[in-house]
């Protein structure tokens, strides 16, 4: 730290290697001093001495003292202070020792002290645009300061540079750095993956005048970013309203029967008509189904009995089928049986034979001998 003592003979300043004075003679500049021992002033002098002491660092300098200084006395203060100017559009990346310091915005003077280290000037030009290069961004990265802002765009997206609320460019996945001084700067983000909509609770009224409720969907896909943020406000919502309609003019034209026996027209005919209107706003729509249909509790109730009547009916129908085709088998049967006295005989041993597996005693009053000649009788006749 600089230190001035007060002698007979005038002044005596020690300074430091880290700073330099400027010294005042009856608060007019007289010099700015270096590092080391100093005498300022005389015997005798009557003249008031001011000594003002200033720390060598890589920051702008903010004194009016050294401005006024380097304004009024160029030639004396340029060994010591150096000045940066920079022009309404461009911006100034100043380096001390090839390492970024600060930044000079447009219209700016900035000062430093030369003896500082090795200073030197890059000027942008903000007519080129103001996103930075990945070099720019990556040297700037430890900066702190107000006139860089950061944006980060993921995979499957896309960035929308607005400079005073109008569109300049876009901007890909990753990091982006924009030069921000005097603009408003804003980036909005667009999804371009393929992305899924459901629309719940549409209420639809019927061609025979049924009130439903219908829950959609979609599966869509941003195409063109910009037309879709600059063709309409909100082109998901434009979706929403799209696919309400498009299912209401459908089904507004269908019977409730019709629309329960063909949901697969009705979803071709509203895909179409969304499809269309969404190409219109950048995105394109790639699946469009109705999901569900929700029917008043009453009209629940009255197709439920429907149904029920309809499936006990067909239930008939199959049973008195069933009892036609075993009358028909029992007939052929005792047709072959009368045709055919051994297979009779063969008939009534299986009938035997099951009714012997269920009983304890079996009498055959014939004799098994008997039983057995009468089979083989029938069986060579």
């Amino acid at each position: 730290m600089t230190k001035v003592t007060h002698t007979l003979f005038g002044l005596r300043a020690v300074i430091p290697e880290m700073e330099r004075a400027v010294v005042l003679k009856d608060g007019i500049f007289e010099a700015i001093l270096g590092p080391g021992r100093t005498r300022i002033g005389r015997l005798g002098n009557q003249s008031r001495f001011d000594v003002r002491p200033f720390h060598l660092s890589a920051d702008p300098i903010h004194s009016e003292l050294l401005t006024s200084v380097l304004r009024n006395h160029k030639a004396a203060a340029a060994e010591h202070l150096t000045e940066v100017e920079t022009a309404a559009d461009e911006m100034a990346i100043v380096s001390l020792d090839g390492a970024p310091a600060f930044l000079a915005p447009p219209l700016s003077r900035k000062i430093v002290w030369s003896d500082a280290g090795l200073w030197s000037v890059e000027r942008v030009s903000l007519t080129d645009g103001f996103v930075m290069t990945d070099a720019m961004s990556r040297r700037l990265m430890t900066l702190q300061t107000d006139f860089i802002k950061r944006f980060k765009v993921e995979h499957g997206q896309t960035g929308l540079l607005h400079v005073d609320g109008k569109m300049t460019g876009e901007l890909a996945p990753g990091g982006h750095a924009v030069w921000s001084f005097g603009k408003v700067i804003a980036v909005k983000i667009v999804d371009t993956r393929e992305t899924a909509l459901d629309v719940t609770g549409q209420e639809i009224l019927t061609k025979d005048r049924v009130s439903i409720r219908a829950n959609l969907s979609a599966t869509f896909k941003v195409v063109d970013p910009v037309l879709a943020v600059t063709a309409v406000k909100d082109f998901v919502d434009t979706l929403h309203r799209a696919l309400g309609s498009a299912f209401r003019r459908s089904l507004a034209t269908k019977t409730l029967d019709e629309v329960l026996a063909e949901k697969g027209a009705v979803d071709a005919e509203a895909m179409a008509a969304v499809v269309t209107e969404l190409a219109a706003a950048g995105v394109k729509v790639t699946h469009v189904t109705l999901k569900d249909i929700i029917l008043p509790g009453d009209m629940r109730e009255i197709l439920n009995t429907v149904v029920l009547a309809e499936k006990e009916a067909e239930a008939g129908v199959i049973r008195r089928r069933e009892d036609a085709a075993e009358t028909r088998a029992l007939l052929n049967t005792a047709k072959v049986m009368a045709d055919n006295p051994a297979m009779m005989r063969l008939k009534e041993l299986e009938a035997l034979e099951s009714i012997s597996d269920k009983v304890g005693t079996l009498t055959v009053h014939s004799g098994t001998k008997g039983l057995m000649e009468d089979l083989v009788s029938l069986s060579s006749k």
